[in-house]
């Protein structure tokens, strides 16, 4: 059983992350840290993966707050 061309050609199988998308996420998970109480100022000088951090367990944020 042989593996067709559709399936080997990269991109078509697994789409390439755009600039613009991951921009967005960013912004979404930036709201949501607001949402959960967290000073718009501090989020804004936090980078992603602090952002991400973060948000893996809300609980934590709303007990500081």
């Amino acid at each position: 059983m042989g593996r067709s061309r559709t399936l080997s050609k990269k991109p078509m199988t697994r789409p390439k992350k755009s600039a613009a998308e991951r921009r967005r996420r960013d912004r979404d998970q930036q709201k949501r840290l607001v949402a959960l109480g967290v000073a718009p100022e501090a989020v804004a000088k936090m980078n992603s993966r602090e952002v991400k951090d973060l948000l893996k367990r809300p609980k934590k944020i709303a007990i500081k707050s």
